[in-house]
């Protein structure tokens, strides 16, 4: 299951959405072609955020560096992704300064919440997916039931379907409260607990936005759905596309 666009314009241009892909593909291309295995290694250890270096003191910067570092080119594809689909409706709603100072505080509130865990790790954490789940948790609370088109691919074929973005999301995270738990603190890998913080925090600090427009009555008042016209794509007809794959 992998969402691939929402149905949910925006009437402003999202300078900083654009402004944060594009700094993240730089940055990327800048560190990742020009270093050998081994040094990339140490550049995620000087500049992601290691849990027992940061704890102690040291390195601090890196709570912010390690939200702009990715470990490899579907990590960052997968990344810039989401917040090319969620990105552009809450820097509408929240203005473009006050998007961008969500942004960095979603992704500091994630670091924290994968380091606090296991202050010991020297597994260093890099990726802007916490901050992005901060965006996904505030664009949970504004537009629960904007539809988001999501591929499915089941052994020999593709279907995309739109969904409602309270199951999208909700869903998602769900996975990521079970990974987490199933997964030791100590393995490397996805940081779980990273996504998780951050979308709690999207959730909490989008709760001003939600309660000037109404809280409730904001929900009542567009049914959960976005406040315009919702873009129709031929996906969110009833005559779903199938494209079965080629031998």
């Amino acid at each position: 299951m992998f969402p691939i666009r929402d149905h949910n314009p925006s009437g402003r241009t999202p300078y900083v959405t654009f402004a944060l892909i594009a700094i993240n593909i730089l940055i990327f291309l800048g560190y990742f072609t020009t270093q050998t295995e081994w040094q990339l290694q140490d550049f995620f250890m000087t500049w992601g955020l290691v849990p027992a270096r940061f704890l102690s003191g040291q390195g601090l910067e890196t709570i912010v560096t390690s939200m702009f570092l990715h470990g490899g080119w579907m990590h960052l594809a997968g990344n810039m992704l989401f917040l090319w689909i969620y990105g552009d409706n809450l820097e509408e709603e929240m203005g473009h300064f006050g998007f961008l100072i969500f942004y960095l505080a979603c992704g500091a509130a994630a670091g924290l919440a994968q380091a606090l865990p296991d202050p010991s790790s020297p597994v260093p954490m890099v990726g802007a997916s916490g901050a992005i789940a901060g965006v996904m948790g505030g664009y949970l609370l504004l537009f629960p039931k904007a539809k988001v088109d999501v591929l499915f691919i089941f052994i020999v074929f593709f279907r995309i379907f739109a969904i409602p973005a309270w199951v999208v999301l909700g869903l998602w995270l769900a996975i990521q409260i079970f990974s987490g738990v199933s997964t030791p603190s100590d393995a490397g890998g996805v940081a779980y607990w990273a996504h998780v913080g951050g979308f709690v925090a999207g959730l909490v600090l989008t709760l001003p936005a939600w309660l000037r427009r109404g809280a409730r009555g904001y929900w009542q008042q567009t049914e959960g759905h976005p406040p315009h016209p919702e873009t129709q794509f031929q996906a969110s007809r009833s005559n779903v596309p199938l494209i079965r794959r080629q031998r």
